[in-house]
């Protein structure tokens, strides 16, 4: 509970009579920061809700100087905590939890405390609350193994080679089975992989650490290079987040999306050959037999169709993006605050219960 009572208190602000508010589960994260800031450019109040488990909450400063954005610290699973965060909120976006494979592979009791228990304890207190649309985001990491030659839809078979993957495959299954019983109105979006710059930066995701990497004239080693995955930008995951809250409640309640293009889908080659066109003295060393099996490409046309959206950001843009920030010195202090920059170390697993940190290792 905090000691400041005045307006100058960001639990404490009001949006304007008449104006919505999001709440924001896990929303001062890589993907969290750039959604709020989103969401307050477009006229909506947003107010956030986050444990801080990675010791990121240097990334939220930006958005904590608007008049309409609100932070609320704690537990998505402590329910005074949830409760008191969904009071006179419209809408939720659940973007928390320990996200990754490798943390989540290393840390398996928390992984199971966060991304399941917490998770569905929110997702349960959710009916009654007044709340008109709720976002789940998942992952296509769900699809897990695809023939080369198919495209994964909504419909695909999911096969979660990860606990990470299962977990958000779980509560996928849970929401979906909801329908009749709850008054709110729920979207799942299965999130490409992410990349681009964000305040709360992370070069632990395949296409910002590459770029790092061979931009410091390290030796990147890639592991099964011509594995596919789909990627998406943080900004186009914002505008999305900001498209379906808009979207007519028919065409989203109750409904999967994929949410990402076609055009980056890529594989690990591709990417390594986009930033070698422009960094061409880079170093690479190329191994094989990942534990990591995941490969599939991913169909985003229900998102096209049923929705209207198309992302706006390649890949070759996020890399241009992501050169111009190194070249100007905006990160040159990676690694003085690694796990600011990437999700390694658990600083804590609940609000109620602190935890020693935990270093987690990457694949």
């Amino acid at each position: 509970m905090s000691l400041i009572t005045s307006s100058e208190n960001p639990e404490c602000r009001r949006p304007a009579p008449g104006k919505p508010r999001v709440l924001l589960i896990g929303g001062a994260g890589y993907i969290g920061g750039v959604v709020a800031a989103r969401l307050l450019q477009s006229g909506i109040a947003v107010r956030s809700l986050d444990l801080l488990v990675y010791g990121h909450q240097a990334g939220m400063m930006s958005n904590l100087l608007h008049p309409e954005f609100q932070f609320f610290y704690g537990d998505m699973g402590d329910p005074v905590v949830l409760d008191r965060a969904l009071q006179d909120v419209d809408h939720v976006v659940l973007l928390a939890g320990l996200v990754g494979d490798p943390i989540t592979k290393k840390f398996p009791n928390e992984s199971q405390l966060v991304n399941d228990a917490a998770v569905r304890c929110c997702i349960d207190r959710l009916h009654g609350k007044n709340i008109d649309r709720v976002i789940f985001v998942s992952t296509c990491s769900n699809y897990g193994l695809c023939d080369e030659d198919v495209l994964a839809d909504e419909n695909s078979p999911l096969m979660p080679l990860s606990r990470y993957a299962a977990s958000k495959v779980a509560i996928e299954r849970h929401i979906l089975s909801l329908d009749g019983k709850v008054d709110y109105k729920p979207t799942i979006l299965r999130f490409a992989t992410a990349f681009g710059v964000a305040p709360r930066m992370r070069f632990d995701l395949t296409v910002n650490e590459f770029t790092r990497e061979l931009f410091l004239a390290h030796e990147l080693v890639v592991y099964d290079a011509h594995t596919w995955r789909p990627y998406c930008h943080v900004q186009d995951f914002a505008r999305l987040i900001s498209h379906v809250l808009a979207a007519p409640a028919e065409d989203v309640s109750f409904q999967v999306f994929n949410a990402g293009n076609e055009r980056n889908n890529h594989t690990k080659q591709d990417i390594v050959d986009l930033i070698v066109e422009r960094l061409p003295n880079s170093r690479v060393a190329y191994k094989a037999d990942s534990p990591d099996r995941r490969n599939y490409r991913v169909s985003f046309d229900k998102l096209r169709t049923k929705l209207g959206f198309e992302c706006k950001h390649t890949v070759d843009h996020g890399i241009d993006e992501l050169l111009w920030t190194l070249e100007n010195h905006l990160f040159d202090d990676v690694d003085d605050r690694s796990n600011f920059f990437g999700n390694y170390e658990i600083l804590r697993v609940s609000s109620r219960t602190k935890a020693e940190p935990f270093e987690a290792d990457v694949a």
